[in-house]
């Protein structure tokens, strides 16, 4: 199976209705594009990676189910094995090592886009490509901010794609604000 950007969407919403995890998806979908890009790799296989990496999230959200469904489902179903391998290596506790470029963007982005997301929502303007990376640093030290973001994730993410963080961090935001209108934000 080769599967396209619409075999990945319609896989997200069989699986999720809420508009929010949908809205990760495509976060995750517009940063793997980029990192993609600049690799020179298929732009539309890890597109599609980065939409279909929490498909399983709604209905299985803890960590004894989440992923481990989902890579069930997808091998079930065809999809390339470096596609599953990418999103199993995505979630720590599965223990797949990230072996590719792939795997290694995904983990990179994941828990990024959602603390950008929560950064662009506290701004006045909500404009994604008005964060500035100095204050997603000094609001990455704020435990209280986006709790549920894995501060950890993001700083080793940026080191396993050997970017430094600040640069990882402006990219991402870049990559965000191409679809800003998609993820519900105004544009920049």
């Amino acid at each position: 199976m080769n599967p396209t950007r619409e075999d990945a969407w319609q896989l997200l919403c069989e699986w999720t209705e809420s508009p929010n995890l949908r809205k990760h998806a495509l976060a995750a979908e517009a940063a793997m594009r980029a990192h993609a890009r600049r690799l020179g790799q298929d732009e539309d296989a890890w597109a599609a990676v980065g939409l279909i990496h929490d498909f399983d999230y709604e209905k299985n959200p803890t960590m004894e189910t989440h992923v481990h469904v989902g890579g069930k489902v997808l091998r079930e179903r065809g999809w390339p094995e470096a596609w599953v391998r990418a999103v199993e290596g995505h979630a720590e506790y599965m223990g797949v090592p990230r072996e590719t470029d792939m795997a290694k963007c995904l983990f990179a982005v994941d828990e990024l886009t959602g603390f950008l997301t929560a950064a662009a929502l506290v701004r006045p303007d909500k404009a994604v490509a008005s964060v500035e990376v100095k204050s997603v640093l000094k609001r990455m030290k704020e435990k209280a901010f986006a709790r549920s973001v894995n501060r950890d994730d993001i700083v080793r993410g940026a080191e396993e794609i050997g970017m430094a963080l600040e640069d990882h961090i402006a990219f991402v935001r870049d990559a965000m604000a191409t679809i800003a209108g998609r993820l519900g934000l105004p544009p920049g």
